[in-house]
C-alpha cells in the first residue's frame, strides 16, 4: 500500500482515524483517507485507551545521555565563550573552539548544542509559514465550492419545532453566491440544489469542490456510487472532496457562512419555511452586490459581468 503522509499529524487526525479504523474500517481505507503510514495508525490505535489525550505526543527527549554527546568539559567552554562574547556569531565561536581548545567535532554539532541551551547566539528571525497560494480560477464556470450551514435555532421563532439548512454554492472567480433553505441534510437535497444552481448561473461548472460530508460522499469504504456522484457523472462534472477536518481548504464558501451569520442570521427572525426562502431570497441579491477587497472592490456580479464580456471578446 502507497500513502502519501503530511506531518506532523493533528490530534484530530490521530483520534479520528484511529475511530474509523476501531469500526471495522479496513487499514487501507483508513491510511488513504487520513494520509497516514500504516505504522502510525498501529502506533496510535496501541495507545489509544478511549481518551484523545492519550494520543499527545510524548517527550521524544532520552533517558540516558549518548555515548558521543558533548562532555561538560565541552559543554564548559561553549558556556563561558557565551558568556564573555554575547554578541558573537556561531562560525565565530567554531573557530575559537577548533584554533584555542582542539574542538574537534562538526559545526552542526555545535549549532545543535547552543540551540538545547537555548543561547540567542546570532539568532536569525525567520517567517512564520504561510500556506502555498491557491489556484483560484481565472474564469467562471470552472469551479464551484459548494457548502451546508445550519440555519440557526434562535432565528427561528415559529410553532412547530423544526430544523433547516442552508446549501450555499460560490463560484471561485467571481464569488458569486446562490443560497437555498431546505429541511433536510441529504443527497437528494443536495442534487435538487445543484439543479437549482446551474438555471441560478446559467451554467454549469467543470468541478464542484466540497467537504467530506454525508450528504455528498460516503464516510464508510462502499462498493456503492454516492447519489450525488451519479448525478455529477450524467453531467460531466468533477466531483472534488478536500482533506477531512481541513475545512480552509474550502476557504471561500466557510468564509461566506461566517459573512452570513454576522450580515444576515444575527438579525433574521423568521415563522415558517416560506418566510425564512423569501428573506434568504433578499438577501441573496443583498450579498452579490457587496464589494470585496479580493475583487479589486467589485461586486461579484460585476466581476461575472467583466468576465463574460472577456470571454465574448476572445
Amino acid at each position: 500500500m502507497t500513502s502519501i503522509s503530511h506531518y506532523p499529524h493533528s490530534l484530530n487526525t490521530k483520534y479520528y482515524a484511529v475511530l474509523l479504523y476501531r469500526n471495522g474500517n479496513p487499514i487501507s481505507f483508513v491510511c488513504r483517507r487520513y494520509k497516514c503510514s500504516k505504522a502510525s495508525l498501529m502506533r496510535w490505535n496501541r495507545r489509544f485507551d478511549g481518551n484523545k489525550e492519550s494520543l499527545i505526543d510524548k517527550s521524544h527527549k532520552p533517558l540516558t545521555p549518548h555515548p558521543n554527546s558533548h562532555t561538560k568539559q565541552e559543554l564548559y567552554w561553549i558556556k563561558n565563550y557565551i558568556r564573555r562574547n554575547p554578541n558573537i556569531s556561531l562560525c565565530e565561536l567554531y573557530g575559537k573552539l577548533r584554533c584555542e581548545k582542539g574542538y574537534s567535532r562538526h559545526a552542526c554539532s555545535l549549532f545543535r548544542v547552543v540551540r538545547k541551551l537555548k543561547y540567542n547566539v546570532n539568532k536569525e528571525k525567520h517567517t512564520k509559514y504561510t500556506p502555498k497560494h491557491y489556484d483560484t480560477p481565472k474564469d467562471i464556470g470552472i469551479k464551484w465550492q459548494l457548502d451546508v450551514k445550519v440555519v440557526p435555532k434562535d432565528c427561528y421563532v415559529g410553532q412547530i419545532p423544526d430544523k433547516f439548512y442552508q446549501y450555499t454554492v460560490i463560484d471561485e472567480a467571481s464569488r458569486e453566491r446562490f443560497i437555498y433553505p431546505y429541511k433536510e441534510q441529504s443527497s437528494y437535497s443536495t442534487i435538487n440544489f445543484i439543479k437549482r444552481a446551474i438555471v441560478y448561473f446559467g451554467y454549469k461548472p467543470q468541478i464542484i469542490q466540497t467537504d467530506n460530508g454525508q450528504e455528498f460522499t460516503y464516510t464508510m469504504k462502499t462498493e456503492k456510487v454516492h447519489p450525488v456522484d451519479i448525478f455529477l457523472n450524467s453531467l460531466n462534472i468533477q466531483h472534488k472532496l478536500i482533506k477531512p477536518r481541513t475545512p480552509r481548504h474550502n476557504g471561500k464558501v466557510e468564509r461566506s457562512h461566517r459573512n452570513d451569520q454576522q450580515r444576515f442570521y444575527s438579525y433574521l427572525k423568521f415563522y415558517s419555511y416560506d418566510d425564512l426562502l423569501k428573506q434568504m431570497k433578499a438577501y441573496l441579491n443583498r450579498s452579490n452586490n457587496i464589494p470585496m477587497q479580493s475583487l479589486n472592490w467589485l461586486t461579484p456580479l460585476e466581476t461575472r459581468h467583466i468576465l463574460e464580456q472577456k470571454n465574448n471578446n476572445l
